[in-house]
Formats: structure tokens, C-alpha cells, sequence
């Protein structure tokens, strides 16, 4: 820290994953630290538009899945005319439980907690614009920006939130529409793709890609376009799509390059997302974003400003809610000189469609291309007890180990359960377990946890 006499030592822009802990970790290192939220409650989009809104549809959606899958109990079907406020049962609960326990933790580590909006003067002073229209600049040392993502529009997507939504105003949304198109086949694309098709409504996923969620392992994939299909939904990949509009009557039209043209009640455009910084003027601190539409940083998550650092979705990939968390925390203590290990690229990734996906390390293909000869397990849902008990017989694990069937290179997993039951592979790998690990280890029975077991002894069996 210099020895000028800042109005505060951090400054931190946005409140969501990455801003919450940047903050808390500066303020107990005894800095004087403030954090600005233009909303009125805290927590970003993360909270307020995604993760806790569409966890909480993706709730509902199981239950829906699990009555019908269970008709000898119970005959149900939603009715036509659902109101999507009943797919939120206990969702205000949650937000305001959540908005209330973040306050009490900024205000226990005196933190100055600022309702408005920030803008660069320059690298050391931001102006503060609240809501009733005042404006007053400070000056800062460090400035943390945290402020997340928004949806990207594309310019032949007419997006009008009323018929044609984005990732964002897709829940604002009145009623459970009878069918819905998504344009995408990245995570947002698929969870909500998933999600909505199994409450009932007609679901296809158009997307230029021949599959979706490229960057995982090919099963994993495969897996995921079963599940979606066995549903209902439609997967069409490797379209081009060139014109999508509302007809004026019932329906939103999709037209594809090869002459497809599919209709549907409302439309969705996950199409990515882009750094978050609209008015913020970052051009006076000296910043620019990249050609990706982010800010980049190095290894310490600073910036090209070298007082101003960035974490979480603003700076790309992997734009989890867990990963901006420890981010936000490690350009904290970066910034103040708080000696820190370096952060583990194994990062596990969740994604919450359904069925869930999971995976941490390398997937089968990356692992080849990387090592060359290597040894793969993989154990269905359907061989363990708990899977045939819930009815969760469409998942699988598999590991992907060395040549010699000794090293973790990765572990995936798909269905129910598999956020939860992939930070076993992932403890495993960072203590940098042999494979043996599984099969010396009892797990509880039955759970699903055991498919480690199965993948393990079948790693073991084709051991050279």
C-alpha cells in the first residue's frame, strides 16, 4: 500500500460471488474497504437471474419428472395455464435469506456497503452515482472489479423479452409455455433446455455445433442428448440459423440455413455471455477489453492497470460460481501482498441439467491427445442398488487414468447426484491418488458413490 491517504484501501465493484469474498478478505486483512451494488439487494446475477432462480425451477422440474415417472402413485400433469410464480415455490425465502446473511457479513467486517453505480475517473478515483441522482467521487488504491456478465444478443435475434427471451428474462416469463426453442448448446442452453422439457413443455435445441456442450467428455455428451431425447426434446445440431421472428399471432419462427424452420410459444437465445462493464467507462482507468469482450488478467488477476485487479465471469472462463469465489478471495490477498499458494487448476465444473453433468481433470479424448495410451473405467448408475432405487439408471462415472492404470488424469459423471459425488474424484486427484484408492475404500451402501469401486476395479483389470 502506498502512503497516500485514500478514501479506502479496496474498493470493490459488484456483489456477487466473486465481489462478496474479495471484500471479506481484504476487510480482514484490516483494510478500509467499500463494495457498490447497483441493485438493491446483494448478490449479483448470479443470485437474482441465474443460479438461485433456475436451481430453484430445476427443483420443481425433478418433482414434475419423478410424478410422472411414478404414474402408478400419481396421475399428474401441469396444467396448460401454470403460472411460472408456482415453479418458485420458496424462491423470495431463499433470495431474501440470502440477501439478509450477506449483509450481516459485510456489515460485521465494516464494510461500507454502497447502494449505486460506479465509474472510473481514472485509475484511482471512482465516481459513485446513487440512486436518487447524487454523485460524489473517492479515491481508492485498489480496485477490485467483480461485476459478472450479461447475455450476448446476436443481431438476427429480435430479443423482446415477451416472446424471444435471453438467459436473463427467460423466468419472467407469466405462464409455462406449451413449446419453447433454445438457440445454444452451451450450459445455460442445455440447463434450460432440460429443465423446461421435463415440466412438460416441447423443447428443441437448435445450435451449429453437432453436439451440445462441446467441451466435455463424449460420453458425458451422449449421455445428456439421450436423457433430453428420451424426454421429448429435439436436438438439431450443425444448423446455421438465419432469421428467427415473432409471427404476430401464436408462434416465434425459426428459419435454419437448410431450409428448417421450426415454431414454437417462446424462444430462448443462450448465445454466450459478455463482460459486464456497460457504464462503467473502464477507458479511464487505462483498461480495454480483449477481443473476447472481457478484461484480461495475469496469473495474480490484475489487470493491465496495475492497481486494478478483476475476478470472476468479467474475466471469461471458467465462469463458475465456485471458481469466482475463490478468485475474487486470491485477488484480494494478490493486491495485498498476502503470500498465497497457487490457485489448483482443477477446478471441478457443475452443470445442472438434467440429468446433472459433472466432470474434473481431463475428459477421454484431451487425456489421449495429451499422454497418449491410457486406460479407461467407467461404471453405469444402473449396476449400483442406488441407482435402480431412485430410478437413476441413465448416469454413469468414468475415470481416465495413465498407461499404467495408476494416475487420476480425470473423472466424470452423469445424472442425479453427480455435482455432489465428482469432489470424491476431485479430492482424490489433488492429493494425487493412485487409482487403488477407490477399490481399498468402502463407501456406504447403496450409494452412488460405490460406481467409483466399479470404474476403479475395471481401470485395475486392464492394467498392463
Amino acid at each position: 500500500m502506498s502512503d497516500i491517504a485514500f478514501d479506502y484501501d479496496v474498493f470493490v465493484i459488484g456483489s456477487g460471488p466473486a465481489g462478496q469474498k474479495s471484500a471479506v478478505q481484504a476487510a480482514k486483512s484490516g483494510k478500509k474497504v467499500a463494495i457498490i451494488e447497483r441493485d438493491s439487494l446483494f448478490g449479483g446475477a448470479c443470485v437474482h437471474k441465474g443460479t438461485i432462480p433456475s436451481k430453484t425451477l430445476r427443483e420443481n422440474a425433478l418433482r414434475v419428472k419423478n410424478m410422472r415417472q411414478n404414474a402408478a402413485l400419481a396421475d399428474f400433469e401441469l396444467a396448460e395455464d401454470t403460472e411460472m410464480v408456482t415453479l418458485f415455490d420458496r424462491l423470495d425465502e431463499v433470495l431474501n435469506s440470502h440477501d439478509r446473511y450477506m449483509r450481516k457479513q459485510i456489515d460485521r467486517n465494516n464494510i461500507d456497503r454502497i447502494h449505486g453505480r460506479a465509474s472510473f475517473v481514472d485509475s484511482h478515483t471512482i465516481k459513485i452515482t446513487k440512486v436518487d441522482g447524487e454523485s460524489y467521487d473517492v479515491s481508492v488504491d485498489t480496485i477490485i472489479i467483480a461485476t459478472g456478465s450479461y447475455p450476448r444478443k446476436p443481431d438476427n435475434i429480435p430479443i423482446d423479452h415477451e416472446h424471444i427471451f435471453d438467459s436473463d428474462s427467460i423466468l419472467s416469463m407469466l405462464y409455462l409455455p406449451s413449446s419453447l426453442t433454445v438457440l445454444g448448446g452451451g450450459v445455460i442452453a442445455s440447463e434450460y433446455a432440460s429443465i423446461f422439457q421435463a415440466l412438460g413443455v416441447k423443447v428443441t435445441m437448435i445450435d451449429r455445433y453437432p453436439t451440445p456442450l462441446g467441451f466435455l467428455d463424449e460420453d458425458m455428451t451422449k449421455t445428456f442428448v439421450k436423457a433430453f431425447e428420451a424426454m421429448g426434446g429435439t436436438w438439431l445440431g450443425s444448423q446455421t440459423v438465419t432469421n428467427v421472428y415473432w409471427d404476430d399471432i401464436s408462434d416465434v419462427v425459426t428459419e435454419c440455413e437448410d431450409g428448417t424452420i421450426i415454431r414454437s410459444q417462446k424462444l430462448l437465445c443462450a448465445a454466450g455471455r459478455l463482460a459486464n462493464v456497460k457504464g462503467l467507462q473502464i477507458e479511464n482507468s487505462g483498461l480495454t477489453l480483449n477481443e473476447r469482450g472481457l478484461i484480461s488478467v495475469d496469473e495474480n488477476l490484475r489487470t493491465d492497470v496495475d492497481n486494478i485487479y478483476a475476478a470472476g465471469d468479467v474475466i471469461g472462463p471458467p465462469s463458475l460460481a465456485s471458481a469466482s469465489m475463490e478468485q475474487g478471495r486470491r485477488a484480494a490477498c494478490n493486491a495485498l501482498g498476502i503470500k498465497i499458494g497457487s490457485m489448483s487448476q482443477l477446478i471441478p465444473s457443475g452443470i445442472y441439467s438434467i440429468p446433472e453433468l459433472s466432470s474434473v481433470g481431463l475428459t477421454e479424448k484431451q487425456a489421449r491427445e495429451q499422454n497418449g495410451n491410457i486406460i479407461v473405467g467407467a461404471a453405469q448408475f444402473s449396476e449400483v442398488a442406488r441407482g435402480q432405487i431412485s430410478g437413476n439408471t441413465e448416469g454413469m462415472l468414468k475415470i481416465v487414468a495413465d498407461a499404467q492404470g495408476k494416475k487420476i488424469l480425470g473423472v466424470m459423471l452423469a445424472g442425479e447426484g453427480s455435482t455432489e459425488v465428482v469432489h470424491i474424484g476431485h479430492m482424490a486427484m489433488l492429493c494425487d491418488a493412485d487409482v487403488d484408492i477407490f477399490v481399498e475404500s468402502t463407501f456406504n451402501f447403496p450409494t452412488l458413490a460405490e460406481a467409483y469401486r466399479i470404474a476403479a476395479l475395471e481401470i485395475l483389470a486392464k492394467r498392463p
